[in-house]
C-alpha cells in the first residue's frame, strides 16, 4: 500500500475515534443538564490518613534481626565475593549494602531502586549481615577463632547448594512482598562485587502472641528453651564476650534440615511424642506440667522404663553444662517436591551464640550420635557466619574491620 493511502486510512481512523468521542461527550453533557440540574455538586472524599507503618531501627551497637522478635517471612542469601576481591572491594560492597539497608528498613527505596513504591511499607523489615571466612580474608582482618565450617556429623548429607558463603544477608519482614523486593535490591546492588551463592526462603506463623513459641511442620513447638532476650542471660549466650568489635558480634549457624513428612505422617501420636519427649499439643514434657516446666528425667513408667526416652530429642538436646545454650530462630520451608515424595519440606534452623564451637557443637554431636528424631530428619545444608556489630548514622557496617 502506498504511503498516501496509509496516511489517509490512519487519518480516517483517528477522525472516526474523535467523532465518537465528541458524540459520547455531548450525550453525557446532555444527560447531566437535563436529569441532574438540581443535584448538588459531589464533594470528593479524602482518602484515609494511613497509620505510621512499623519499622525497626538499622542503627545501634548491635544489628537488628538477632535478639528481636522474629518476623513471619525470611530469605537468607549467601554471597561469594568476586575472584581477586580485596579490602577495597569489600569496602565498596559494605558501603553500598549499609546505605541500601538503612533506606529499605526506613521505608525508602535504594538509590538505584526502579520500584521504590515497594519499599514504602517496610513491615518491620530487618537485614542482618554476617561475614564468612572469605570476607575476613578480603578485608585483611583475622576472623574469630570459632569462624569456620562445623565438624562433619554422622547424620549430615550436606549439599553445596545450601552450604558455605563469604557473606550472608538475613532478610526478614512481615510481608513477603517487602522481603522479596529488599532481596532483589540488595543482591543487585552487590553486583559486581559479589554474586549470589544460594537462597533459602522460610516462613513461620504470623499471628503469634508475644512470647508464644512457633511450631515447625512436625507440629512441634520449636524454641521452647530459648534464653530470655533483654536480660544478662542474652548477653552471655548470644553476644561474643571478646573485646573491641567482638563485644557486639555474634555467631550465626545456619542448618538446613530436611524433614520426612511422609514418614512422620505414618507414625502415630504416641510415637511422635515419644520421639520428641514432649506433648505435641502443649509442648509440656511427658512427665507433666506446661511448656516451660522442667522435665523429670528420673521418672519411669509402670514397667520401669524412662517416661522421657533416653534418646528423645528433648533429652539429647538439653544442655549438659551452662555454656551449651544458644538462641534458636528457626523458619519452616516447603518447596516443590523433586524426588517423587509428597513434599520437600523442612526447617531452616538458625542459631545465634557467642561461640558455636563451645556452645552449639557439643549439643549437635549428641544429637548426631543418638536422637530418635534422626529417623525423620536429615541436615542437608550448613554454614557459619560472624554477625557484624551495628553502626551509627554515617558509619558503614564492618567499616572498622577493613584494613
Amino acid at each position: 500500500m502506498s504511503e498516501p493511502a496509509d496516511r489517509g486510512r490512519l487519518v480516517g481512523r483517528r477522525g472516526l475515534v474523535a467523532s465518537v468521542g465528541v458524540l459520547a461527550g455531548a450525550a453525557a453533557l446532555s444527560g447531566c443538564t437535563r436529569g441532574q440540574e438540581a443535584a448538588a455538586p459531589a464533594v470528593a472524599s479524602r482518602p484515609p490518613v494511613p497509620e505510621p507503618l512499623p519499622t525497626r531501627s538499622f542503627h545501634g551497637a548491635r544489628q537488628a534481626g538477632v535478639g528481636d522478635a522474629p518476623q513471619a517471612f525470611l530469605t537468607l542469601v549467601a554471597l561469594d565475593l568476586t575472584e581477586g576481591a580485596d579490602a577495597d572491594t569489600i569496602r565498596r560492597l559494605m558501603t553500598v549494602l549499609s546505605d541500601d539497608i538503612e533506606r529499605l528498613m526506613s521505608g525508602r527505596g535504594t538509590l538505584t531502586d526502579v520500584e521504590p513504591e515497594l519499599a514504602t511499607r517496610p513491615s518491620e523489615l530487618t537485614v542482618t549481615v554476617g561475614w564468612g571466612p572469605g570476607a575476613f580474608a578480603a578485608a585483611g582482618t583475622a576472623p574469630p577463632s570459632w569462624l569456620g565450617p562445623l565438624p562433619e556429623f554422622s547424620i549430615d548429607a550436606l549439599e553445596d547448594r545450601w552450604s558455605g558463603g563469604d557473606l550472608v544477608l538475613q532478610v526478614c519482614g512481615q510481608s513477603p512482598v517487602v522481603v522479596a523486593h529488599a532481596v532483589r535490591r540488595l543482591v543487585t546492588g552487590a553486583t559486581p562485587m559479589a554474586h549470589q551463592r544460594w537462597v533459602q526462603r522460610g516462613f513461620r506463623e504470623p499471628h503469634l502472641a508475644p512470647g508464644e513459641t512457633m511450631r515447625n511442620l512436625f507440629g512441634q513447638l520449636d524454641g521452647t528453651v530459648n534464653p530470655q532476650v533483654g536480660t544478662a542471660e542474652e548477653d552471655s549466650v548470644i553476644w561474643d564476650d571478646g573485646t573491641g568489635w567482638r563485644a557486639h558480634a555474634s555467631a550465626m549457624v545456619v542448618r538446613r534440615i530436611a524433614m520426612d513428612l511422609d514418614r512422620w505422617d505414618r507414625a502415630d501420636r504416641v510415637a511422635r511424642e515419644h520421639t520428641i519427649g514432649r506433648r505435641l499439643d502443649t509442648g509440656a514434657p511427658l512427665t507433666g506440667g506446661d511448656e516451660h516446666s522442667p522435665p523429670d528425667l528420673t521418672a519411669v513408667d509402670e514397667i520401669g522404663l524412662p517416661v522421657i526416652d533416653t534418646f528423645s530429642h528433648m533429652r539429647r538436646s538439653m544442655p549438659q553444662s551452662p555454656q551449651e545454650r544458644f538462641l534458636r530462630r528457626p523458619y519452616n520451608y516447603d518447596d516443590p517436591p523433586h524426588d517423587g515424595s509428597v513434599s520437600s519440606s523442612g526447617l531452616i534452623f538458625i542459631a545465634f551464640c557467642a561461640d558455636p564451637v563451645r556452645q552449639f557443637v557439643p549439643v549437635q554431636q549428641r544429637l548426631a550420635e543418638a536422637d530418635l528424631l534422626n529417623l525423620y530428619t536429615t541436615p542437608i545444608g550448613s554454614a557459619v557466619f560472624a554477625v557484624l556489630p551495628g553502626c551509627a548514622p554515617g558509619e558503614v557496617l564492618g567499616g572498622n574491620l577493613i584494613a
